[in-house]
């Protein structure tokens, strides 16, 4: 078996999962860790035996690794990613594409002129129930989609943008809930019912105005091509962080999403799928952050695993720029004198 050097660029909150994941894939190494954070850097580099580097590119030249995983504030994933590509380095990075449209067309023509592969963590896509829906609703079983909606009601305080003021900056993070939290459920939504031609909404900042100058709340309602409906609505002031919600109705059934999906027929017959469950004798590798789940290291695994195939890995820079569109649209109609919101 080819073990596969790797590298994970930037060792905050979510990197725990990947430096995670490469540890459990019998086809990896983790062989270095880069951040510009000396504290965290020194952390990672000692707690996992390899070297730290304060800066991606010496980290390639020096370690020339097969894969880097980016887990860095929004407005250097691009950058980072393209300079990764334009060396034949693959690429996992976190969500969202780039913390701008122009950046994320850029590293989508980045990846179209590499030969590498690049990958971006939409990982709930890895879902259990997730993948049952898109079985379900692609495969004409259930008929034509009616309409749909999604809640995400999550709850962060000021602490949490105090500790990485980035979050809560349009310069660092391109947006607040949208960008961070909430453009998950955005791109399930469309990859589930169909590509967004058309949205009305609007975002504001409702709890934490005193804390970041982003938003803390959004709406909108979306035409699809497919001709149908879908409301969403998210906020992080609520009280906990409540489970995502998706409903998809279609000619046949009514599909539900509350961490179990319930597909409800016509006639009356119900069916529920499981959602996957991490072991509750497993560490969680993620800070407590139990709710992440299991789908990251599905989607890196399956990265390293289809790295020697012809074809583009399958979420790749051109599918998640669909959501960042959705989100940079809603800006635009937000906040319409904040060019860098939609640029």
């Amino acid at each position: 078996m080819t073990v596969l050097k790797a590298a994970v660029v930037g060792c905050g909150d979510v990197s725990a999962v990947h430096l995670q994941a490469i540890s459990d894939l019998p086809g990896a190494r983790l062989a270095a860790v880069c951040d510009t954070d000396p504290a965290r850097l020194g952390a990672a580099s000692s707690a996992y035996g390899v070297p730290g580097f304060a800066e991606h590119i010496s980290l390639i030249e020096t370690v020339r690794p097969d894969v880097v995983h980016i887990a860095t504030p929004h407005n250097t994933h691009a950058s980072i990613a393209a300079d990764c590509l334009e060396r034949g380095v693959n690429v996992i990075v976190e969500k969202p594409l780039a913390h701008t449209l122009e950046e994320g067309r850029r590293l989508v023509q980045a990846a179209k002129a590499s030969s590498a592969k690049i990958a971006v963590c939409f990982q709930n896509r890895y879902n259990a129930t997730s993948q049952a829906m898109h079985q379900m609703i692609h495969s004409g079983e259930l008929g034509k989609v009616v309409g749909a909606s999604a809640t995400v009601l999550w709850h962060r305080n000021a602490d949490y943008y105090r500790n990485r003021p980035w979050r809560g900056s349009w310069a660092a993070g391109g947006g607040g809930l949208m960008m961070n939290q909430a453009i998950h459920t955005v791109d399930l939504l469309q990859w589930l019912v169909g590509d967004v031609v058309s949205l009305a909404g609007n975002s504001s900042t409702r709890a934490l105005g005193d804390t970041i100058e982003v938003e803390d709340t959004a709406e909108f309602l979306a035409e699809h091509a497919n001709g149908s409906r879908s409301l969403f609505y998210a906020s992080l002031a609520n009280s906990i962080n409540a489970p995502i919600t998706l409903d998809i109705v279609t000619e046949e059934a009514t599909l539900s999403l509350r961490g179990d999906l319930t597909v409800t027929h016509i006639d009356g017959r119900r069916e529920v799928i499981a959602e996957m469950k991490r072991d509750p004798q497993k560490e969680v590798p993620t800070g407590g952050r139990a709710y992440w789940g299991l789908s990251h290291e599905l989607l890196i695994k399956d990265f390293y695993t289809r790295i020697g195939d012809p074809e583009p890995f399958w979420i790749n820079p051109d599918e998640a720029l669909k959501s960042l569109v959705i989100v940079k649209e809603l800006y635009r109609q937000s906040y319409p004198t904040r060019l860098e919101t939609v640029s």
